[in-house]
């Protein structure tokens, strides 16, 4: 029986994954819910996203395109998760534990859930019931625009049952996407979390006029600071330096595609949060996420100058030149 996937969300990292399913060569059905009616007609008619990535042909029938989340849900054997992790809770506003039960469910949000300061796999498993083993996690490193140019680019899958790992793993797999599976939800989970707040930070840096020589010693130390966290958090046997957590780090604090570096350059350079946000007319988790973690640290007291820097700069709107330079002084 062919497996039925439904896309929930329909921003770019969703659209880019919604190619690599239909790409890829496994019979499967895909579903794709998003909220925009006028992007739906858009892409029914078109079959382009009007709004992101647009030179992706959507291969998904014109039928199972809707903007109706109780019949998406329905259909569905898998679920990915992928709006901004700030709306998630809207998102699934009138979906229940019930219509969620026997169903695998997918993180593709590189964020955390406002309010209950929680991953996305910890909040579908207390709100929603989901046996841990039903979760799992995407992480990259992998850009969307990279999947539209059908670049190289990896992906680790991980579920507590690396089985089903592997088989969500080969739904994904493509002449462009490898992927590896791991054990480590929660790891790999606040690894995407941490990196955007690393991303803005490096941005932020580059705003103000640092160089490469001092990203390099940023970016040395944040791997540094995510190790003592997810260590603090979650301690299992991990490889810190394995693409789901180095990887990552390094493509979205350095890649021009990078909307966390993007947002944190232009803060940096002077605009105001809202400011930033309104230009880029993207969601970047990092702004969101540094506070959250700023929170859920204060019960694991790990030493984390840099999200400490970045939670300064963008909530008790301390100065990008001031913070930098302080927070060079605990750099090594």
């Amino acid at each position: 029986m062919r497996p039925k996937i439904a896309m929930i969300g329909g921003g770019s990292w969703a659209t880019a994954m919604v190619k690599m399913l239909t790409d890829n060569e496994t019979e499967k059905e895909v579903f794709w819910w998003m909220r925009n009616e006028d992007a739906i007609a858009h892409i029914r008619r078109y079959k382009h996203n009007p709004n992101y990535i647009s030179s992706v042909e959507v291969k998904v029938p014109e039928e199972n395109i809707s903007s109706d989340l109780a019949e998406i849900v329905r259909h569905a054997d898998y679920l990915i998760m992928n709006v901004p992790a700030a709306f998630l809770k809207q998102a699934l506003t009138g979906i229940d534990a019930a219509a969620l039960e026997g169903k695998k469910i997918v993180s593709a949000i590189k964020g955390i859930v406002p309010d209950e300061n929680q991953i996305i796999g910890e909040f579908l498993h207390e709100k929603y019931d989901v046996p841990l083993s039903d979760i799992l996690v995407v992480s990259g490193p992998c850009h969307a625009e990279e999947v539209a140019l059908e670049k190289l680019s990896y992906l680790t899958i991980a579920c507590t049952d690396t089985a089903k790992a592997e088989i969500f793993a080969g739904l994904l797999n493509t002449r462009y996407i490898k992927t590896n599976v791991s054990e480590d939800i929660f790891g790999t989970e606040y690894a995407a979390v941490l990196k955007n707040i690393y991303a803005v930070a490096s941005g932020i840096c580059h705003g103000v006029g640092y160089g490469d020589n001092f990203q390099a010693v940023l970016i040395s130390n944040a791997i540094r600071e995510m190790k003592d966290f997810v260590e603090a958090v979650h301690p299992i046997s991990r490889d810190i330096k394995e693409s789901a957590y180095l990887g990552d780090l390094l493509v979205t604090a350095y890649s021009q595609f990078s909307r966390n570096r993007t947002f944190g350059n232009m803060v940096g350079k002077g605009y105001t949060v809202k400011s930033a946000q309104l230009e880029m007319n993207m969601i970047a988790e990092g702004y969101y996420a540094s506070r959250c973690l700023y929170l859920i640290n204060q019960q694991y007291q790990v030493n984390m100058p840099i999200c400490r820097a970045v939670y300064r700069i963008l909530y008790e709107k301390q100065s990008p030149v001031i913070e930098m330079k302080l927070l060079a002084e605990e750099l090594s």
